[in-house]
């Protein structure tokens, strides 16, 4: 769930870093000034923002989808990127954040689980 906001933050700032979405020098920087606040909201998911999207997902049947909305209120109470939350998730499928998701949770758990468990015996 964790790496599911880490790709769709990361997806969001593409937007508009690449200019896929058409928008003005302000906007842009307004984006990437926020880039320490997006990497928090994936550094700092707990345990209740996991609940808040099962939540979510009780109503949407989509885990995905969960996600998205998650974020959109997280964006509700940033000021700078309120208005571009409709951005979250834009041109994207659900496999687009999954497959992307999922390697990086391997990659993680090879780095901070299997790794240093072979390597202490």
């Amino acid at each position: 769930m964790r790496y599911r906001v880490q790709v769709e933050t990361t997806w969001f700032r593409r937007l508009f870093k690449e200019n896929i979405v058409k928008a003005d020098a302000a906007t842009v920087a307004r984006v990437e000034a926020q880039n320490a606040w997006l990497d928090s909201v994936f550094d700092n998911f707990s345990i209740e923002d996991g609940e808040r999207v099962k939540e979510i997902e009780r109503t949407t049947n989509h885990d995905v989808k969960a996600i998205e909305y998650f974020l959109k209120e997280k964006f509700d109470t940033n000021p700078d990127l309120k208005d571009l939350k409709e951005y979250l998730h834009f041109s994207c499928t659900s496999e687009d954040i999954n497959n992307l998701a999922y390697a990086l949770m391997l990659h993680s758990s090879m780095q901070e689980v299997m790794l240093p468990q072979l390597k202490s015996l």
